[in-house]
């Protein structure tokens, strides 16, 4: 089994080169490139925390909409992410030290999904947008959450306060990717502000800007400003995507136009109407929402998103339902496996699960005979565990080598590192003393 892992190349030419004529799609080496994402006449997935994860993703997508953006992720978790390829699940994993996925993706929307960051440091954001941007399709800057843990980093809305800031950010990503770059902003106090402030995020030269028309103190429950929005899109030539629609306007399919002409935006971009019934999206009209439920549950389950996560989303979408019987097992439940069983979809997990420990045992037996090959007659080999425990504080088993090669008048160590793809264990052969040595212990 192996999975795609795109390389982003440089797409323009050095500094004072002509670039040569070549085919749509293609770059000079002769590698496809895919064409960038256009924000035109699209419908779009908003970003929402809790909401925006792979299942709820590939379900919009397979409703109907263009492009969906990811759930805002803060630019300091992401830098501590390790870039991982799942090939049990055949996604493409960003894992925090503590083992907890931060963001997962697959290839199936790869020309679709933006990457939306949390970010108030323009070359923290840069360096996230350079890990994942071979994964994405665009990358974006939220600069209109209202809530703290957004605001309180000067992150979010807090960014509309600063100018200079949000000109540094967006530069920089626009001039260090190849990816297109959006933001996401809400509305000033005044139209005249709104429209100045748009005019010079316009400058940085961004593909596109989504524009909630709510002020940042504003709710739900408050009034859509699409004036505000209208003026903004009459204002700038880049595509305007309107967002803040599911209160007052969108209430099925044919609304998302109605909203688009209200604002004269490029694209909508929908929320919470998402949130509740994905299939929106459909221009055949709202699938029944048990059949919704159970479409994102196999998603949920294919790709082994977390119970919490799953429970959160479906409880979304159940609303007023939630006091059923139905809702009240939803609520109880404290697993995938009991959320399946809720929906009657017991038989699936298990089936599924199967598949996985399948596929896992197939790439474990895999990976011992790609060992078993890889044997060297030549390298001592011992069952030596590292237990950090055993050593002084800030003292590794790599600094008492180094130390007693330096004393005994040996070159320096010199370690071959490989990393298993399955569990991401690793294994070193280090040459000492014109010897080499291995652990047995992964």
């Amino acid at each position: 089994m192996t999975l795609w892992e795109s390389r982003c190349p440089r797409c323009s030419p050095p500094s004072g080169a002509a670039a040569e004529p070549r085919e749509e799609g293609s770059t000079a080496t002769g590698m496809t490139v895919n064409p960038p994402l256009c924000f035109r006449g699209k419908k779009i997935l908003a970003p929402m925390v809790r909401v925006g994860t792979l299942p709820m993703r590939l379900l919009a997508l397979d409703y109907g909409a263009d492009i969906v953006y990811c759930e805002e992720l803060i630019d300091i978790k992401m830098l501590q992410c390790k870039r991982v390829i799942n090939e049990v699940l055949e996604t493409v994993d960003f894992v925090a030290p503590n083992e907890r996925v931060v963001f997962r993706t697959c290839e199936r929307e790869r020309k679709h999904v933006v990457f939306q960051m949390g970010s108030a440091d323009a070359e923290r954001a840069l360096a996230v947008a350079k890990l994942v941007e071979s994964d994405v399709a665009g990358i974006d800057i939220n600069m209109g959450c209202p809530k703290e843990y957004s605001t309180k980093g000067g992150m979010g809305a807090a960014l509309l306060s600063d100018p200079d800031k949000i000109e540094s950010i967006l530069t920089t990503l626009v001039k260090g990717v190849c990816k297109p770059v959006t933001c996401k902003i809400r509305i000033l106090p005044s139209v005249e502000d709104t429209v100045n402030l748009v005019k010079r995020i316009e400058k940085t030269g961004i593909a596109a800007i989504a524009v909630h028309g709510r002020k940042k103190e504003e709710r739900p429950q408050h009034p859509v400003h699409c004036d505000v929005i209208k003026a903004i899109s009459e204002a700038v030539s880049i595509p305007v995507i309107a967002n803040g629609g599911s209160h007052d306007f969108i209430k099925e399919y044919m609304d998302i136009e109605t909203f688009q002409k209200a604002t004269a935006a490029s694209s909508v971009m929908i929320a919470r109407a998402a949130m509740w019934n994905p299939s929106i999206f459909r221009k055949e009209g709202f699938f029944p929402l048990k059949d919704v439920m159970k479409d994102y549950l196999k998603y949920a389950v294919r790709y082994d998103n977390h119970y919490t996560n799953t429970k959160y989303c479906l409880c979304q979408m159940l609303r007023e339902q939630l006091e059923t019987a139905q809702g009240k097992k939803l609520h109880a439940a404290q697993s995938t496996q009991e959320i399946c069983e809720v929906f009657e979809m017991g038989d699936f997990y298990e089936e599924t699960t199967a598949i996985f420990e399948a596929k896992k045992m197939s790439l474990e037996t895999e990976t011992q005979d790609e060992d078993d090959q890889m044997d060297d007659p030549d390298v001592i080999k011992m069952a030596v565990r590292f237990d950090k425990r055993e050593y002084p504080p800030q003292i590794t088993p790599k600094m008492c080598l180094l130390e007693w090669c330096r004393r005994e008048k040996h070159p320096q160590p010199v370690y071959e590192t490989v990393q298993r793809p399955l569990d991401r264990l690793f294994c070193s052969v280090v040459t000492v003393a014109e010897r080499k040595y291995q652990s047995t212990l992964w």
